[in-house]
C-alpha cells in the first residue's frame, strides 16, 4: 500500500509524501524495520517516514489518514463482535486526531466494524468537519465487480453504474439493476437465481470466504480499497 503513495498513483506524479507510520508500541522495531526498507526503495516522491508509537507524533499535520489500525475478524465472526474492543481505539485515535491532525484532514475507517468505528471517530475529533469522515465500503463494490465480472466473462472496466448499498455487513446490497457491461444492461447476462443465490450473498460475505481460505481477514485486496477510495474522493472519478 505504501508503494502506491510513493509512485503517485495516488496524489499524483508530482505531489511530493510524507509518511507517517503509527502502531503500537510492542511493533516498534518492526515499524522502524518497514521505515528502513521504505527508506532502501529510493522513492522519488517520497520526502520523509514518521515512524512511531505516539498517536500526538504519528497524527501531526496530516493531510489524509488511513485507520486500518483494529483487531482483525477471525473465524466465525462478524464485524459487530469486535465492537468492544476496536471501539476504545477509535475513541483514542479520535482525541489524537482533535489535537493534531490538519483541520481539513480526510479519514478512511477500514478497521472493523468500520461503521460504526467511523461514528466514534468522528464524534471524539469535533474540530474536523464531520463530512471529512468515512467509512470503507469500496472493498465490496470492487468485490461485486469482480464477480459480476466473472460471471460474463468480462473485464471490470466493462463495468458500469454498479452500486453498493448500506453498511460494510453482511446485510449491504449490490445493486446492478442500472449496470451496463460492455454496453449491454447487466440483467440481460445473468439470472435473478445467479444474483439471489450466489451474487448477493457471496459479497456480502466474501470477507469471511477470505478468512476461511487464508486463515487471516482481507489485506491487499483491504489496502487497494482504502486507496481507490480516497483517491477518487480527493481527485473526483466520472465512475459509480
Amino acid at each position: 500500500m505504501t508503494t502506491i503513495f510513493d509512485s503517485g498513483q495516488f496524489l499524483g506524479a508530482n505531489q511530493r509524501v510524507i509518511l507517517h507510520l503509527l502502531d503500537l508500541p510492542f511493533a516498534e522495531n518492526s515499524l522502524k524495520g518497514v521505515k528502513a526498507e521504505l527508506q532502501d526503495c529510493a522513492f522519488p516522491l517520497l520526502d520523509d517516514i514518521v515512524a512511531t508509537s505516539d498517536p500526538n507524533v504519528g497524527f501531526k499535520d496530516v493531510d489524509y489518514a488511513f485507520l486500518i489500525g483494529a483487531k482483525p475478524r477471525g473465524k466465525g465472526m462478524e464485524r459487530s463482535d469486535l465492537l468492544k474492543d476496536n471501539g476504545k481505539i477509535f475513541v483514542d485515535t479520535g482525541k489524537a486526531m482533535n489535537d493534531n491532525a490538519k483541520r481539513d484532514c480526510k479519514s478512511i475507517v477500514v478497521g472493523n466494524p468500520a461503521n460504526t468505528n467511523a461514528l466514534i471517530l468522528a464524534h471524539n475529533c469535533p474540530g474536523i468537519p464531520r463530512e471529512n469522515f468515512t467509512a470503507m465500503t469500496r472493498l465490496d463494490h470492487n468485490r461485486a465487480l469482480t464477480q459480476l465480472a466473472v460471471k460474463t466473462n468480462s473485464k471490470v472496466t466493462d463495468i458500469k453504474q454498479l452500486a453498493i448499498w448500506g453498511n460494510h455487513s453482511p446485510t449491504m446490497y449490490p445493486d446492478i439493476r442500472n449496470t451496463t457491461v460492455g454496453g449491454k444492461k447487466a440483467f440481460d447476462l445473468v439470472d435473478l437465481a445467479w444474483i439471489n443465490s450466489e451474487f448477493t450473498p457471496r459479497v456480502q460475505k466474501r470477507g469471511a470466504e477470505i478468512i476461511e481460505l487464508r486463515n487471516l481477514s482481507s489485506a491487499a485486496s483491504a489496502g487497494n480499497a482504502a486507496i481507490d477510495h480516497m483517491r477518487d474522493w480527493v481527485h473526483g472519478s466520472k465512475e459509480w
